[in-house]
């Protein structure tokens, strides 16, 4: 599993990579994904819709909701103003 930050001007910026099957990768993962939401980033996971083929993600707020076999999690800020 991959976390990637977006970042404007650079893409994707990849974080941490672990298995979650090992322990120590696991904590370490979990680590990271509280760390990104502390700093106010929102966290989604790509998945693509079977029937049409298209891209979409689904978003998650606890790395419990993240699926095992999910290859990466993408952080990126929350929309400014509103």
């Amino acid at each position: 599993m991959k976390f990637l930050r977006m970042k404007p001007g650079h893409g994707e910026v990849l974080l941490r990579e672990g298995d979650p099957a090992v322990r120590a990768e696991e904590e370490a993962l979990v680590e990271e994904f509280r760390r990104q939401l502390d700093e106010g980033m929102w966290a989604a996971v790509p998945t693509q819709d079977e029937t049409s083929g298209r891209r979409e993600a689904r978003m998650v707020r606890d790395f419990g909701d993240v699926p095992r076999d999910a290859e990466r999690v993408i952080f990126f800020p929350r929309a400014a103003g509103g």
